[in-house]
């Protein structure tokens, strides 16, 4: 009987599957190839994290793309002040060759838009707030001129938007934006200080509270307790910090802070945007995606601005722009003003300290500001008048807000603030 083969040494067919699967514990191979070489397997994971990180890089473009359309979609452009400005550019002061840039800050009183609360909507507006920003063509430097409400000028003849026009007359400042619009109040403060309005940006009460909450709130100093129910104020004595409802009834009370006059409520707030300023200056925000996302948004859904302004790049342009100038070389100050002779109740011009503060912004000159002013001599003033140089004397004394000095150098010097004072007014 013969013997049968023995069957051929080695592993038996389950054996070698067995000896082939991957190791238990690695269910993260069990995808690959192995049967392909070393270097296939790795430009096969090269493509697919090259496809990965497109892919990423795609979304994160378009996120990033989303959120610029968003904000730009935020501002309203006022073309209706743009057209009628280029109608009426022959009777503009000239627009001077520089980089220096005049922007008009209007803050609207509109009731309307969510702002009911804070009073009766009439259907009009008027600016409650007004600043006209100059910035220094070198950037070293920057002036905020505040213009009291109350203020008696001469305003120009204006076309409003449904094309009637309003007669020129002798009347109350805020009343140019009022009847005329954003465009009368542009011409009517040329025709008051001489300077070309380069841009304009209008917010109203929601806008300045929103910024106000987007940076984390505005530290104050009260010098008294405040308890004011039409300002929808309360607020106890000493430095401290406020939200945006609190910040909006602290710059627009007038008889529960101070003396109940427009000027110290004007003051009041210079050191508020002062003190905003230096918060975002100091906390970085301009830098910081976190923290100038919610500020950005903010400020672009409450803003109103001209074509040349409307667009968040322009808009960050700005803001950088200003962040460049030291705090201490961002000056505020109030146009130089005293009571009206016909109606104690309304101002004018104290001259010739206004006509020396607008040569100076024209002439693109630093001014100087301080607690305590002295007026200037008229015969040191004579070349003051609109589009003469910026002089001023030191003699005399005026009690007027904004009124002028002069530093050795000849500099102009009017009462007001700087961007990095003290809140509680310590040196």
């Amino acid at each position: 009987m013969t013997t049968p083969p023995e069957p051929p040494q080695g592993d038996s067919p389950a054996e070698k599957d067995a000896q082939d699967a991957p190791p238990a514990g690695r269910p993260e191979d069990a995808a690959e190839d192995l049967t392909a070489p070393p270097q296939r397997r790795r430009r096969t994971w090269l493509r697919v994290l090259a496809v990965s990180t497109a892919l990423l890089v795609l979304a994160g473009a378009g996120g990033l793309w989303y959120v610029y359309q968003h904000l730009n979609g935020n501002i309203t452009t006022d073309n209706v002040t743009e057209t009628e400005l280029k109608a009426q550019e022959s009777q503009r002061p000239t627009e001077e060759p520089t980089s220096a840039e005049n922007i008009l800050l209007i803050g609207s009183d509109n009731r309307g838009d969510g702002n009911g609360k804070y009073g009766k909507d009439t259907g009009t507006q008027r600016s409650d707030t007004t600043i006209l920003l100059h910035l220094s063509a070198d950037r070293s430097n920057a002036t905020a001129i505040s213009i009291p409400r109350d203020l008696m000028v001469h305003q120009p003849v204006c076309t409003k938007a449904d094309g009637s026009t309003v007669p020129a007359r002798f009347e109350q400042f805020n009343w140019a934006f009022e009847f005329g619009g954003a465009a009368c109040t542009i011409r009517t403060v040329e025709d008051l200080t001489g300077v070309r309005i380069d841009h304009h940006l209008i917010v109203d009460f929601n806008g300045f509270k929103n910024m106000v909450n987007a940076v984390g709130g505005v530290e104050v100093c009260v010098a008294h307790p405040v308890h004011d129910a039409q300002a929808h104020l309360d607020l106890p004595a000493g430095r401290q910090k406020l939200d945006g409802e609190q910040a909006l009834g602290y710059v627009r009370a007038r008889h529960s802070l101070g003396d109940g006059s427009d000027t110290e409520r004007i003051g009041r707030q210079q050191d508020f945007l002062a003190s905003l300023i230096k918060k975002v200056q100091t906390n970085g925000v301009l830098l910081n995606p976190v923290k100038v996302y919610p500020l950005l948004d903010a400020a672009t859904k409450s803003l109103t601005a001209d074509p040349g302004l409307n667009s968040l790049g322009e808009l960050y342009k700005l803001a950088q722009s200003l962040q460049k100038v030291p705090t201490g070389s961002i000056h505020f100050v109030t146009a130089p003003i005293e009571p009206y002779v016909a109606d104690h109740n309304r101002d004018q011009l104290v001259q010739p300290e206004a006509d020396q503060l607008f040569a100076a912004v024209r002439a693109d000159q630093p001014v100087n500001v301080g607690k305590t002013a002295k007026s200037a001599s008229p015969d040191d003033s004579a070349g003051a008048t609109p589009g003469g140089p910026a002089t001023a004397s030191p003699t005399g004394t005026a009690s007027a807000p904004g009124s002028a000095t002069a530093d050795p150098t000849g500099t102009p010097t009017f009462k007001g603030t700087t961007a990095d004072r003290d809140l509680c007014g310590k040196d």
